[in-house]
């Protein structure tokens, strides 16, 4: 089998971890192995049913169309066993054996177990494979994590000192490079602002229940947040613009970018079009997309050509932050967690739940007056959503 190309211009891509072992039978389809790009984690299906011969290790960089298994499909299906190692042991001629003598389990790359090029070099260093954390699949020590194994030095108060070396993958690598260039190449600066939630938890409280189950999703925060970034983008359109080379390039269409957090690290897929759809139609492909996310199951496709980016650090409890760019787009919002907070309302302190807003954008095609007036924008549909969002009919908007 050959590495099959996971997006156009992608070259090369990272064996992130082999989901059967050398010897295994596998069936056509079924997924073998996880492979990065330096965009998205994908599984890798078998082509044909057979006994499989894995040709690269867990890290290896292979180019696109490289052989990395081979699959045997003359080879029968084992009974009662999906590897060809198990069969063979069971038609083996079996030694004498005591009658009350445990019997001996099979070496698995279970936790803390070397592989034989693993093992070689932990005994050359004089390494018990107990002090090694691996990093190979079910916890199993990779030739990489023995290389990269330092002899503990010890505590004279008994405390751990132990260290573990793990290589970044492709995906991650990739994010690194582009998060220094967007510091090191835009003139990015950050402007924040407050929004009163109380309409819009208003809202939700009031048809939540009715949204759902006529919907089949909920009415969450992003419908509102992308449907207000949308208004704003028509209002300032060189926020919806990027620079390539010594040229202004706007959009007359807004692709909002949502960042997900995945279980490879973040994933930015596209809601296309979104100035077209209506908060079902924003709660749904917010739903479908992060669920794919999530599931490892998103494609390269799914996640480039995105006009902004809106970022939820609220999720995790962030009170506020400065999110950098999505490049080659020229502004991000961070949306922030709710807390009650004292504020000024109609001459008197009451409580309500605000959300600290963040827009990061690129000054060199953003001035500064846009940018706040942007946010300004922003904060307006979403403390006014009836009327600004919804044009003063809730349920049309709804869709009830």
């Amino acid at each position: 089998m050959k590495v099959p190309s996971p997006g156009e211009s992608i070259t090369e891509v990272e064996i992130a971890e082999w989901l059967v072992e050398d010897g295994d039978y596998v069936e056509k389809d079924q997924a073998i192995a996880e492979v990065d790009s330096d965009k998205a984690t994908l599984e890798l299906p078998a082509e044909q049913s057979g006994i499989i011969t894995l040709k690269a290790e867990v890290g290896d960089a292979v180019e696109v169309g490289a052989v990395v298994c081979h699959i045997d499909t003359s080879a029968a299906k084992p009974e009662g066993s999906a590897s060809a190692k198990t069969e063979v042991a069971k038609e083996a001629p079996k030694a004498e054996v005591k009658k009350e003598e445990a019997p001996v389990a099979k070496e698995s790359y279970a936790t803390g177990t070397a592989s034989p090029a693993a093992k070689k070099i932990l005994d050359e260093k004089g390494i018990a494979a107990s002090a090694v954390a691996g990093t190979g699949r079910d916890g199993r020590i990779t030739k990489e994590d023995a290389v990269n194994a330092v002899p503990s030095m010890g505590s004279p108060t008994g405390g751990s000192r132990a260290e573990s070396r793990s290589k970044l993958s492709m995906l991650r690598r990739k994010v690194a490079e582009r998060l220094v260039s967007v510091k090191n190449e835009t003139a990015m600066l950050t402007t924040f602002n407050e929004v009163d939630m109380s309409p819009i938890f208003e809202l939700r409280k009031q048809y939540k229940e009715t949204f759902k189950e006529k919907h089949g999703v909920g009415l969450g925060f992003m419908s509102f947040f992308t449907l207000a970034v949308v208004r704003a983008l028509k209002m300032y359109p060189s926020v919806n613009s990027m620079i390539d080379g010594k040229e202004m390039l706007s959009f007359d269409f807004c692709d909002i970018s949502i960042a997900v957090s995945g279980p490879k690290g973040l994933m930015v897929p596209v809601i296309r079009n979104a100035e077209n759809l209506s908060f079902r139609g924003v709660e749904s492909e917010v739903k479908r997309l992060a669920i794919r996310a999530r599931e490892g199951q998103i494609t390269v496709d799914e996640m480039t050509g995105g006009t902004f980016t809106i970022t939820n650090g609220g999720v995790f409890g962030s009170m506020l932050s400065t999110p950098i760019i999505n490049p080659p787009q020229s502004a991000i919002l961070g949306m922030h967690n709710i807390v009650e907070r004292p504020i000024a309302k109609d001459g008197a302190v009451v409580i309500a739940p605000i959300m600290y807003v963040a827009l990061s954008y690129d000054h060199r095609i953003i001035d500064g007056k846009e940018s706040v007036g942007f946010l300004v924008a922003v904060k307006e549909a979403l403390e006014n959503p009836q009327e600004l969002l919804m044009n003063n009919d809730v349920t049309k908007a709804l869709e009830l």
